[in-house]
């Protein structure tokens, strides 16, 4: 299912064949071709836990599969599930500590949990970011989405979602490179 006639099949004939005929290779196809974008997104929104993006993911293709005949193909198969994992996500994040995402830095800097002389790799970075900082960067940065695409993805006006991004890469770099910028310094308000 993977090639008609030498060519890759695309998603929308691959989703057709599974809306249609239930066909389970046509499935594991569009499986394998999204599941290790998603799962890297899902992941570095959550922070770096495994079992908990693995548990997403999953969650992120029942929830396709299940509304797969009301897609309406506007964007691509790739962005829509990005969507599902990052509603389920808020979810989460909801779950976890009733408020969603978080805007804020703790009371305890992430710098603080981590030796001043050690660099931090920028997965590491990632994920010590608040659940907002972190999600903004990584649908602007990362994934290459627009202000508004952003605010309308996360329910925040346009200028929010650059102040976060402002803010998050100011968190990132004090995180990589200590001592240039502490994160004891680092002040939300400003």
């Amino acid at each position: 299912m993977r090639r008609d006639r030498g060519r890759e099949v695309p998603d929308r004939q691959l989703a057709d064949a599974v809306l249609l005929d239930g066909d389970e290779r046509a499935f594991r196809e569009l499986y394998r071709r999204h599941t290790p974008r998603l799962f890297q997104f899902v992941l570095r929104l959550l922070g770096g836990v495994e079992s908990d993006a693995e548990d997403l993911v999953q969650e992120t293709w029942l929830r396709a599969v299940e509304g797969l005949d009301e897609f309406r193909w506007e964007s691509s198969l790739s962005t829509w599930l990005g969507g599902i994992g990052l509603n389920l996500c808020r979810d989460l994040w909801r779950r976890r500590n009733g408020r969603g995402l978080d805007w804020e830095p703790s009371r305890d800097p992430p710098a603080a949990q981590t030796p001043s002389d050690v660099r931090v790799d920028l997965e590491r970075a990632l994920a010590l970011l608040p659940s907002g900082y972190r999600t903004v960067l990584i649908l602007h940065d990362l994934e290459g989405c627009t202000h508004d695409e952003i605010g309308a993805r996360l329910g925040i006006a346009a200028g929010t979602s650059k102040s976060q991004l402002s803010h998050a890469r100011r968190a990132v770099r004090a995180l990589l490179d200590p001592e240039t910028l502490r994160m004891d310094e680092f002040d939300v308000a400003r």
